[in-house]
């Protein structure tokens, strides 16, 4: 058992924990960490690593959430179980868009858009739109609150005590899961589609779709946890039908480092998902926003003098 390989899986599984569940590309972290640490695998196991290992982070989401994802849960009414199946209807539904569009080019994205320069494009320009998106929705609902429409009603707290990220929620559209009609979650849905770009963040194009379309930021933020479940295992047993398709066997160690990734990676997502659920609460998607740009940066000046 070779333990330094068993560590660069664990590195892995802390970057895929971290970047999986924040809005900074977790596909893109994982490609460029594989530019200074390498693992001594196939080129075929390396591939099918890449995704698999998004079972321990979605695994996470299962454990934090079984009770409200459960519906056969019998702490639950008649009501709270039907709520409970709509909810995971209209997450199926939302993530058809990117299954009916990905699966067919997943192959070709593959080999053409994982170039280090195409991860950091992406990530600008998205670190860009996270910036300018809250700085809208903030000058909105200060508009709405100067004009008499007061945002701030939502909250317990007085209107001057609120921060205008908070204000900017209080002025959203969709304030619960409850709310969540059928064409927000579909149109969350084709946003999901851009995130087959590596370097754009499946998170990122849901959570800012979600933000364009009115939600308040907890709601797209755990809506972005469910729609990772169907998304990642149909992603997962995609990339493992044709790892064995292809005759792949994975050796003893390749198993080990598979299955360090996945336990590293949902140990780390259990505390980064409790993390990002109370920063929202307070805070804007800005700062997330500002490392995309400077990371983007900072790929293409390294890359470009290497």
């Amino acid at each position: 058992m070779d333990i330094i390989e068993l560590v660069k899986a664990a590195v892995f599984g802390v970057v895929e924990g971290i970047t999986e569940w924040l809005p900074i590309s977790s596909t893109g972290h994982m490609l460029l960490l594989n530019q200074f640490l390498t693992m001594n695998v196939s080129e075929d196991f390396w591939n099918m690593f890449l995704v698999v290992i998004q079972l321990g982070a979605i695994l996470a989401v299962c454990v934090m959430f079984f009770h409200r994802l459960n519906p056969f849960s019998p702490k639950k009414s008649a009501g709270e179980k039907r709520d409970t199946w709509t909810l995971w209807a209209k997450t199926i539904v939302a993530c058809l868009p990117a299954a009916i569009i990905g699966i067919p080019i997943d192959d070709w994205m593959e080999e053409n858009l994982g170039s280090p320069f195409i991860i950091a494009a992406a990530l600008i320009v998205y670190g860009v739109a996270f910036i300018v998106i809250e700085t809208v929705r903030e000058r909105r609902a200060e508009r709405a609150l100067e004009g008499g429409a007061s945002a701030a009603k939502h909250f317990s707290a007085p209107s001057e005590t609120l921060t205008r990220s908070e204000l900017a929620d209080a002025d959203a559209r969709v304030k619960s899961l409850e709310e969540l009609d059928w064409k927000t979650a579909i149109g969350i849905g084709i946003f999901q589609v851009f995130s087959i770009v590596p370097g754009t963040s499946r998170s990122g194009s849901t959570i800012i779709g979600g933000l364009i379309l009115g939600c308040k930021r907890t709601v797209v933020a755990e809506f972005t946890f469910f729609l990772a479940i169907p998304v990642m295992v149909g992603a997962s047993g995609l990339r493992l039908v044709k790892y064995f398709l292809a005759g792949n066997v994975p050796t003893s160690m390749e198993l080990a480092i598979l299955g360090m990734g996945c336990l590293v990676a949902f140990v780390v997502s259990l505390a980064v998902i409790k993390f990002l659920m109370e920063f929202v609460r307070r805070h804007d998607f800005k700062p997330f926003g500002w490392y995309r740009i400077v990371l983007g940066v900072a790929v293409i000046a390294w890359f470009a003098l290497h």
